[in-house]
């Protein structure tokens, strides 16, 4: 569903939020993969709820504000489905440890590319199918 009903987010507060995706998910490989929890609370607030009501956003939106490096306003609904994507991945990925499967890694590794994908190139997979779903399926007026 198309969400216009919440505030629209910062740009580059959304890319620092995927380098945090990034380094917390190489840190879950090489240090806890319990680390992972972060992100799906994470996940769950910023895609369930939205960006407006988790703390690290607004750490990182005062941060950015603060120096003039915010950068442009952007829809969230998109950014809301690529967090419910990551907290489906970041859970599916510590499930998997808690049962003992090395398969942890797979979901994890993803999420680096994905977020890396957002960081450093502005590219939003999640974000793309959201747009291309609704270009395919527009929503009908009710």
């Amino acid at each position: 569903m198309l969400r216009f009903d919440i505030p629209q987010v910062w740009s580059n507060v959304i890319r620092l939020e995927a380098l945090v995706t990034t380094l917390v998910c190489v840190l879950a490989l090489l240090v806890s993969p319990w680390l992972l929890g972060l992100l799906i609370l994470q996940g769950a607030v910023r895609g369930f709820i939205g960006h407006h009501r988790c703390p690290s956003h607004w750490a990182f939106r005062a941060l950015l504000i603060h120096f003039g490096s915010a950068g442009k306003k952007e829809d969230a609904g998109a950014k809301m489905f690529a967090n419910k994507v990551l907290f489906f991945a970041s859970s599916v990925s510590l499930g998997l440890y808690a049962a003992g499967s090395d398969l942890w890694v797979v979901p994890s590794i993803a999420l680096i590319v994905f977020s890396t994908a957002e960081w450093a190139l502005s590219f939003c997979a999640a974000c793309w199918v959201y747009g291309a779903w609704y270009r395919r399926f527009p929503p009908t007026g009710a």
